[in-house]
């Protein structure tokens, strides 16, 4: 029985295809095991949005090298479909496979048997208009279950159309024959993924359904516990989504909502699809129908033509925006896009200056947010996460808590009552009287 292992760089939609793709080697008779079990074959699935994507993807082929020389090193993923003859040429590397090609690798690759040359088996994105379902299990507590691909958006800064191709999407049927086949696991709750999950509803290039009915219908799928939205187009989040959010019996009131910047001059440069008084007007609407809500916002500094003045338009909007927390993402060039002919370069010093300004806002932000709930009882979904005793879990509302571990905790939901932040930024909930069964 061949043995072999996976790596997956960058977002939860990877996480999603990595694990379906390892249910396939498994359903063929092979064992899956973790990295350092000298693997026979390594799958490594690659992020093309993280920077120095080549660095990382050199290092964990040095890596599976170093533990089982004579395995077989197959890349998949973003930068795969983006960089396949740079990617051939890594020393270790046997075959990369593009979009149209990775859930197909089993059938593509003849047994993993080793050639001299190493094969390229990546068509153009074009080819790549299949809509392939995938969601994980048993990788962790929740399960990411992907729902739509691809983007038909033309954002100046970003690869994802190149790396991912046209927007489609799964049926709702699908979406809930799988979300069924997850409530059978035992797992609690379902995280919905995607390139641009909003735009959800597009099957060969017609728009047959929409997210809001999706929403609706997952709502009424029994076992699970939790569906948490990722991240969503502010243009896409409409008043009809939030509304029903609000009254749910499983969606969560926590949302991820890219704002990219604060400076209507630097959206339009973007090509983005809002202003920001619509970004505003979607936060307010969740934060007045849903106090508690968490708002987790999507930054990028540096992009060509922002200026101090600009930058601080950004700056002065979130801090003064409702908002619990900031992923923030300093530009970096990317071949093939508008935003590298751009004028207006902005220095990497001062890109790296604003990106701490904005992760110390960030934490300003989360912080303050978690001090306003603290003394609210909340359902907590602890996971097998357990650092000098503690156990962790999050919040309905992505408030990540600390309690004494107890075995018995895990993947279980728990009422509990939130009592202080503790140094590493977490909060501790009262024990133990005050962690109880949910009913």
């Amino acid at each position: 029985m061949k043995k072999v292992a996976f790596y997956t760089l960058g977002c939860k939609l990877n996480f999603s295809e990595t694990s379906t793709i390892g249910r396939q080697f498994e359903d063929k008779g092979y064992l899956k095991v973790d990295f350092q079990e000298n693997p026979d074959i390594f799958i490594i699935n690659t992020c093309s949005v993280t920077e120095n994507a080549d660095k990382k993807c050199k290092k964990i082929v040095r890596e599976a090298k170093k533990i089982s020389p004579d395995s077989y090193v197959a890349i998949i993923g973003c930068y795969a479909q983006l960089k396949p003859t740079e990617i051939s040429e890594i020393e270790g590397v046997d075959a990369v496979l593009g979009a149209a090609e990775k859930f197909r690798l089993i059938e593509l690759l003849d047994d993993f048997a080793k050639v001299q040359e190493t094969k390229v088996l990546a068509s153009e994105i074009t080819e790549a208009t299949t809509f392939n379902n995938a969601f994980s299990i048993n990788d962790r507590t929740r399960t990411f279950l992907k729902v739509q691909d691809g983007c038909n958006y033309g954002c100046a800064f970003c690869t994802i159309p190149l790396a991912r191709g046209k927007s489609r999407s799964n049926t709702i049927e699908s979406v809930l024959a799988s979300a069924r086949e997850i409530a059978a696991t035992n797992v609690k709750e379902i995280v919905l993924t995607g390139v641009n999950i909003g735009d959800f509803g597009i099957v060969e290039g017609k728009r047959n359904e929409r997210f809001a009915d999706l929403v609706y219908a997952l709502d009424e799928v029994h076992g699970i516990d939790r569906f948490r939205i990722s991240s969503i187009e502010p243009n896409l989040l409409t008043n009809e989504i939030i509304e029903f959010a609000s009254q749910s019996k499983r969606f969560v009131p926590h949302f991820h909502i890219p704002l990219q910047s604060g400076s209507n001059t630097i959206l339009r440069k973007m090509g983005r699809r809002y202003l920001r008084e619509l970004y505003m007007d979607r936060v307010s609407k969740i934060k007045t129908l849903m106090p508690q809500a968490c708002i987790g916002v999507d930054v990028i500094v540096g992009f060509p033509g922002e200026t101090d003045e600009l930058f601080l338009e950004t700056y002065n909007f979130l801090n003064q925006l409702d908002i619990s927390y900031l992923h923030v993402f300093t530009y970096s060039e990317r071949a093939n896009t508008r935003a590298v002919e751009m004028e207006g370069v902005v220095p990497m010093k001062k890109r790296n200056e604003r990106s701490k300004m904005l992760r110390i806002l960030s934490e300003k932000k989360r912080r303050k947010f978690y001090e306003e709930n603290l003394g609210k009882t909340f359902t907590v979904l602890f996971e097998e996460d357990v650092e000098e005793g503690k156990i962790h879990g999050f919040t309905e509302n992505y408030i990540r808590v600390a309690a004494k571990y107890d075995p018995m905790l895990v993947n279980e939901l728990k009422l509990v009552t939130l009592d202080q932040i503790n140094e590493a930024g977490n909060v501790e909930v009262r024990e133990p009287e005050m962690v109880y069964e949910k009913h």
